[in-house]
């Protein structure tokens, strides 16, 4: 029987710390860490519920009251993973160690954000993806705040001003905070959803609206693809 004693998260790493009962009786600390790549998720399930496709993991749950649930991972494409490692490997195994500031972390400010990306040549929608500098910023939003921030996702890090990189530390933060309250769900409603229900869609100004008005504008918005990742932005309002 292991017992869950907190549940943390490291860039886009969901961190179970366990403990788990050695043959000599002493408890051994015990970290369960998953990573949902693109189509990974984890579902918290009665026991018996349908199971989906794809389902790799499943988990058996009881608290302290006795109420059993299952923890299911599902993923479609196989990109995710969970690691069952002892506490301290977590950062080798897994990648954590190397991760960078956590988008919403007092320490990233306009100064971070010039040290580590101003002399690379790379388009700065690169450069905000690189989870070693930003531990969490994915596709989607990097295409916003650099929408929000006037600023064309092709640029190359090494031509952004003091005031740009800023403008780019000030808003991550305000963006990661307004998403996640926008997405908060009730564990009903996600496994309703089948680990879908994702409720940003209706406030992403950009992204997944190529060809379609820019809400500043009004021109068109156009879609570029920077290295293999699918960008949008506006042709006008950002430089």
């Amino acid at each position: 029987c292991v017992k869950e004693t907190a549940v943390l998260r490291r860039g886009k790493f969901l961190i179970f710390n366990m403990l788990t009962p050695k043959r000599e009786g002493a408890p051994e600390e015990l970290k369960l860490v998953a990573h949902y790549r693109m189509t990974g998720v984890l579902l918290v399930t009665p026991p018996g519920y349908e199971e989906l496709k794809h389902t790799h993991i499943v988990f058996k749950l009881r608290d302290d009251n006795g109420t059993e649930k299952e923890l299911r991972y599902v993923d479609q494409r196989q990109f995710g993973g969970i690691w069952a490692i002892t506490t301290g490997a977590e950062f080798r195994a897994t990648g954590i160690g190397q991760l960078g500031a956590e988008a919403t972390d007092d320490t990233l400010d306009g100064e971070y954000l010039k040290s580590h990306l101003a002399k690379r040549k790379s388009a700065i929608k690169t450069g905000l993806l690189d989870q070693s500098v930003i531990a969490g910023l994915g596709n989607i939003y990097t295409d916003e705040v650099l929408y929000r921030c006037g600023i064309v996702p092709t640029r190359a890090c090494n031509s952004l001003t003091d005031d740009e990189w800023q403008a780019l530390a000030n808003e991550i933060p305000k963006m990661m905070e307004f998403m996640i309250e926008k997405n908060r769900i009730s564990e009903e409603a996600y496994l309703a959803g089948k680990g879908t229900d994702y409720r940003n869609t209706p406030f992403l100004q950009v992204y997944n609206h190529a060809g379609e008005e820019c809400p500043k504008c009004g021109s068109k918005l156009e879609r570029a693809v920077i290295a293999g990742r699918s960008s949008v932005y506006c042709p006008e309002c950002q430089e």
